[in-house]
């Protein structure tokens, strides 16, 4: 078939889920891998926070391949070129990191310590929760926008410091001083508030992570977090995906939160990750 006469590519079908977050991708798994949508993708992304591929139903190299389509495909650790993450809590599936992700029940952002986060995770189902385990998406770049000016005013040069350690108390109120002390060796970095894009647009900068506003009253400092943090995964603009096997979503890391909601840790939910290398620093 001559170039004149190539069949036009089917164009990217899609519907919105709420006005201020979530779209629904329904094109099929070999429209999608052929890559020609990835730059409609990426738009949709930042503007909508996550995207939701209904029953897609991707093998794991397929959902490598179709990470690649995107962007730069982020490794796992050193040497994991290119291989899935198994997310679960299943010991014998996870053993290194299943400890960790308990933090992962609580609103946060990946790569708080990073320089340059990653720019998005893509999550399938392989096993869902007997109960719950939904995971929650809140778009932060909306619940800035959203904000009064006078408050806008009130956080724009504020620096929060992020921590993994302040997670831990999230889950374990009373934690050993020895496992504190693992936690706090992972580090922790000053950040700020409100993060402005190389696009221009500004979102905010959350989650379990946070532990205080730099310079500012401890109880002041908890009030805007959690204020704020309370704004921004409020129903306006906060999503609740319903796993079912073979779904996948994606969500853009610089410009929301997510987190798993409760569910049995011993039902077996198996989710598989993989991300996109992040193209901005935070500052």
């Amino acid at each position: 078939m001559s170039a004149a006469t190539k069949a036009p590519v089917a164009a990217l079908v899609h519907e919105q889920i709420k006005p201020k977050i979530g779209t629904r991708i329904l094109n099929s798994k070999d429209e999608l891998l052929k890559g020609g949508y990835a730059a409609e993708i990426r738009e949709l992304l930042e503007q909508r926070g996550v995207l939701v591929f209904p029953q897609v139903n991707f093998t794991d190299e397929e959902q490598i391949a179709f990470t690649k389509t995107l962007g730069t495909f982020a490794p796992e650790g050193y040497g994991n070129t290119n291989e899935v993450t198994k997310i679960t809590l299943d010991v014998k599936e996870n053993p290194s990191s299943a400890e960790y992700l308990k933090g992962s029940l609580y609103w946060h952002i990946d790569g708080t310590r990073n320089d340059v986060p990653i720019l998005a995770s893509l999550l399938s189902c392989k096993v869902p929760a007997s109960w719950g385990g939904h995971t929650g998406v809140c778009n932060t770049y909306a619940a800035y926008e959203d904000l009064p000016e006078e408050k806008k005013a009130e956080i724009e040069n504020l620096r929060v410091l992020h921590a993994p350690w302040a997670t831990l108390f999230y889950y374990e109120p009373e934690p050993s001083l020895a496992k504190l002390k693992n936690y706090q060796a992972i580090g922790e970095k000053e950040l700020p508030l409100v993060w402005t894009h190389k696009s221009g647009r500004k979102s905010l900068v959350l989650g379990c992570t946070a532990h205080h506003v730099v310079g500012v009253d401890h109880a002041k400092s908890a009030e805007l977090i959690h204020g704020l943090r309370e704004w921004a995964t409020s129903e306006q603009f906060s999503y609740s995906h319903d796993w079912k096997v073979g779904g996948m979503i994606i969500w853009d890391n610089t410009g929301t939160m997510h987190r798993a909601e409760a569910y049995d840790p011993a039902c077996g939910r198996m989710m598989i990750r993989t991300k996109l290398e992040g193209e901005e620093p935070f500052e």
